[in-house]
């Protein structure tokens, strides 16, 4: 089993060195992303509203990703309270956020996951989950998730690297792709991806090498016609995420000599219609201990929200959270490269 920088003691394990990597290791051969902001007019980058709390439950995964920028895996031990969780739910019902993004690591393996869930849907919100398939087919415990998931009208968003089992295992580990398909299927038998059935099934491609996703677009046909035509699987929309430089991802570029390169392709790729559909301006990332951040990335990076004064939940002050400044570093260039990327794929197309 692949360990996690941590528990390796990995010197990228602390966000200040991936820092330190991601913003002096190129000297000053490239522009800073604030640089390339104030060109396009946009500097500075703010906030301009919540629409979407995106809450990570834990750190703790049953995979171990060659890519992952949370470095999670079966040995972080990192898990949301539930006391946290009813801050956050005391949060959503004095406002009028109206989506609940439910994250990890494996955010299922929370044992106040579907207590949570079933809080939320009290309050009228509309629940995603970031669901790493395997999880469902991991333990005996988690078979009834898609019955669970469709009782609470859950949206299910899945990471799928590619609809062959080589590329798929390669990046996320021996048997990921047979237990995906599996999970998928169970998936479609009970409604989700079916049309007419309101229960959302999208699916996230990202690249397993040190490059750009191709077209959006044109992928999810690909994928729609090859799932459908091998397994018989149905889904509603394919997201096409960029890998961002940080964590095991960041370890991997650097390993393999592909940092400076990829950083180059991020940076001439910049695209400032892009920065308009950042995630970061409607969305407000929860870490696991109640840390307030811009997005998952940051949170990952332990850069916190610009207001001083409301930066963990049991501080939370939606006036000025709102219309926030935007904590931006260099591995910002991965979100407003090419046709853009955020949790919810292209943001151009």
């Amino acid at each position: 089993m692949i360990k996690s920088l941590k528990v390796l003691h990995h010197p990228l394990a602390d966000s200040e060195n991936q820092l330190e990597v991601l913003e002096n290791s190129l000297g000053s051969i490239h522009p800073t992303f604030n640089e390339k902001l104030e060109l396009s007019g946009m500097y500075p980058l703010h906030a301009f509203g919540i629409d979407i709390l995106q809450l990570n439950l834990g750190k703790m995964c049953n995979q171990t990703c060659k890519h992952c920028h949370v470095d999670a895996g079966p040995d972080r031990k990192e898990m949301m309270s539930r006391s946290m969780m009813q801050l956050c739910l005391d949060v959503l019902k004095n406002s009028d956020i109206d989506v609940v993004d439910l994250t990890g690591g494996a955010p299922e393996l929370n044992p106040d996951f579907r207590w949570l869930v079933e809080q939320i849907k009290k309050l009228g919100k509309h629940v995603m989950v970031r669901c790493n398939l395997t999880i469902i087919l991991a333990n005996k415990r988690f078979h009834d998730l898609p019955e669970f998931f469709k009782q609470h009208q859950v949206e299910v968003v899945s990471s799928l690297p590619g609809f062959t089992q080589d590329r798929t295992d390669r990046q996320r580990g021996d048997g990921v792709f047979e237990d995906s398909i599996k999970a998928l299927q169970m998936l479609n038998l009970v409604g989700y991806g079916q049309e007419g059935s309101g229960l959302v099934l999208n699916l996230v491609y990202n690249p397993a090498g040190a490059f750009l996703p191709p077209s959006q677009a044109a992928l999810e046909k690909e994928y729609k016609k090859e799932l459908a035509s091998r397994y018989g699987i149905v889904f509603n929309q394919l997201f096409a995420i960029t890998n961002m430089p940080i964590s095991r991802y960041l370890d991997y570029l650097l390993s393999s000599g592909n940092y400076s390169r990829y950083m180059d392709k991020l940076i001439a790729a910049f695209n400032p219609a892009s920065v308009q559909n950042l995630m970061c301006r409607n969305t407000l990332s929860v870490g696991w201990d109640g840390y307030l951040y811009d997005c998952d990335f940051n949170q990952m990076l332990d850069l916190k929200v610009s207001t001083l004064n409301s930066q963990h939940i049991s501080d939370f002050d939606f006036e000025n959270l709102k219309n926030r400044n935007i904590v931006v570093k260099q591995h910002c260039f991965g979100c407003t490269a090419g046709d853009g990327s955020s949790c919810g794929g292209s943001l151009t197309i």
